[in-house]
């Protein structure tokens, strides 16, 4: 019996024949072949005499089998302190295949063969995507076999050389589309083995085109003639004040000539930033015009802000659901969204925290009233504990403001920034949901040095806003037209608010779920787990006269499939019926007659 017989044999016999051990025991064999003097004894107390390889311990994880390092004359296999330069003490086998098993480190090095990730830092493709295209080709190509266990986030991460939270995000990606499943206490596998055998991935469509491939054909599909278009995230144009606003047009010209066509300060306009201090101290934020910064619509606020705060490769915690035009901006300044879920008072603080301490974001993108998609509201006491702990873990907050006045039943809460005390709010709204879409007036309330990063971005993307939008917006709010405006605005969407409320009661079943909105332009409903997806329905839906935006557009990690978002805003009570009359005759047909369709998403 040689040396490498001997090692196998006693593995054997300590540790049986489980699938472990035998990786235990192979590993053992392979490497103790590398380091094996000529030694022929052939009986455990001499075989321990045999000089095999030093194994390289940190943080009592055996970390990778190429790290170990040249032999050593010791018995047993001495463990080696690498950071120390000095041996930490040698034990014999059954202590070693005990602590491999524990570790689990050496049960992955046959099957984990994930490393060699090629990165471009340089592309415009976000890092978390670059690792979901790797991963995807492994798995369909067959390299990574089902049931083979990916590393964990933090050793890959830190193997690549490239911040957690990518690794994380691709992983989340990875497993909304079905491809690999977490067991926690396990690990992480790729899906179809017996370590996942007993797992249903969730939302798993692995066929989908990614979804913003189709949204020009969604959106062409809501225009066709006949169609109620619920999806669709705009007021509605008889809600625009074109006469009042033609006429602070003209009145501007007149009063004003080449200086309000000429380029503006850009920090802008004085008199509108002054009245934009007035509009916001009426929500109790109080702060001074030199503050506040006018750019082009909130969606643009947005960007700036993400631009100054944030560098390519950065992560940026948000809602999972979120804004979709806030998805598109990270998108394309290739920053890594990641989802925190949200219940009832608003987002899990819990998961939050946990988040802060593994990877100490920069920033937190928060919709908190009246929240795009799922007309959700924070609650006050949320509120005043999110801004402790953001203030305890140095995170800045970007609130997104753009609904706070569009509020039914009873006033809303105060916003984020009318809270904070200590200056970590960056403050973002416009006038597109409440005035005029079309101008793209919006504002950043802001101080100290974020404010200088922000203008400096901002003059880099425009120069400046357009003096005559920003003059007439500042005339049309200093004749007093806003107030009245805004509560014509409230009661008509009361009206269709309760007229999408009644109807859904009146069409859909039991199996629907939904929360009736205080306020905004969306209603958020559940589509029942026995039926079709979103995605499945929607053609059926489009061919029955009703479109709507779909839940998974709006997530950070392709859930929500069985979501959808209703503008309520966007038609008449009688439309709004008729509508929902039409999505619920589209779900029966589905259901009784078992159409066949291929997602749209």
């Amino acid at each position: 019996m040689n040396s490498i017989s001997c090692w196998e044999s006693l593995a054997k016999n300590w540790c049986g024949e489980s699938s472990a051990c035998c990786k235990a025991r192979s590993f053992i064999s392979d490497y103790s072949m590398t380091g094996a003097t000529s030694s022929t004894s052939t009986t455990p107390g001499s075989m321990l005499q045999t000089n095999i390889n030093i194994c390289t311990v940190s943080s009592s994880v055996i970390r990778r089998v190429p790290s170990l390092v040249h032999s050593s004359s010791r018995s047993g296999l001495l463990f080696f302190n690498k950071s120390l330069q000095k041996p930490i003490g040698s034990i014999g086998l059954d202590m070693v295949l005990s602590f491999c098993y524990a570790s689990s480190m050496v049960l992955q090095l046959s099957d984990t063969l994930t490393t060699d990730i090629p990165l471009d830092r340089d592309s415009e493709e976000p890092i978390y995507q670059q690792l979901i295209r790797h991963f995807q080709y492994q798995i369909s190509s067959g390299r990574l076999q089902p049931g083979t266990r990916l590393p964990p986030s933090r050793d890959l991460a830190r193997e690549l050389g490239i911040g957690r939270i990518s690794v994380v995000s691709a992983y989340n990606e990875l497993q909304s589309k079905g491809l690999i499943s977490a067991h926690p206490g396990r690990g992480t596998f790729v899906s179809g083995g017996e370590q996942t055998r007993k797992v249903t991935p969730k939302n798993h469509h692995q066929s989908q085109p990614a979804p913003h491939q189709n949204m020009r054909e969604i959106l062409r599909l809501a225009q066709k003639p006949g169609v109620i278009a619920f999806n669709c995230g705009a007021p509605p144009d008889e809600f625009l004040p074109v006469e009042a606003f033609r006429s602070a047009l003209d009145t501007v010209l007149h009063r004003d000539g080449a200086a309000a066509i000429t380029y503006e300060d850009p920090e802008g306009y004085m008199p509108l930033r002054t009245a934009v201090r007035d509009f916001i101290t009426s929500q109790g934020i109080d702060t001074r015009a030199e503050n506040i910064l006018i750019t082009g619509g909130a969606q643009q606020a947005l960007d700036v802000v993400l631009q100054a705060m944030l560098a390519p490769g950065d992560a940026v915690i948000t809602t999972s659901p979120t804004y979709l035009g806030f998805l598109d901006i990270a998108h394309v300044r290739r920053i890594t969204p990641v989802g925190i879920p949200m219940n009832n008072e608003g987002i899990c603080l819990d998961t939050l925290e946990d988040l802060l301490i593994d990877y100490h974001p920069k920033l937190l993108y928060i919709n908190p009233t009246f929240h795009n998609p799922t007309g959700s509201t924070m609650s006050i006491h949320r509120r005043r504990q999110l801004l402790r702990l953001a203030q305890q873990y140095d995170l800045m907050i970007l609130e997104d403001a753009v609904y706070q006045e569009l509020h039914f039943d009873e006033p809303a809460p105060p916003p984020l920034k009318a809270l904070d005390e200590a200056g970590i709010v960056l403050h973002a709204s416009s006038f597109s949901k409440i005035l005029l879409p079309g101008t793209r007036i919006g504002y950043i309330v802001t101080e100290g040095y974020a404010r200088d990063r922000i203008l400096r971005v901002k003059q880099a993307a425009d120069i400046c806003s357009p003096a005559l939008i920003q003059r007439a917006v500042h005339l049309y709010m200093k004749r007093g037209n806003l107030p009245g405006h805004l509560d014509r605005i409230r009661h008509v969407l009361r009206d269709r608010r309760d007229a999408a409320v009644e109807a859904a009661r009146k069409y859909l079943s039991d199996e629907w779920a939904w929360k009736v909105p205080k306020g905004g332009l969306y209603m958020w409903l559940e589509l029942p787990a026995s039926g079709p997806t979103a995605a499945e329905l929607y053609m059926n839906a489009i061919d029955y006269g009703v479109a709507y935006a779909m839940g998974t557009l709006f997530h950070t990690n392709g859930e929500g499939a069985r979501h959808i978002r209703i503008n309520f805003g966007s038609y008449p009570p009688e439309k709004i019926r008729e509508g929902f009359r039409r999505l619920s005759a589209a779900w029966e047909d589905f259901q009784i007659n078992n159409i066949q369709r291929r997602p749209i998403l």
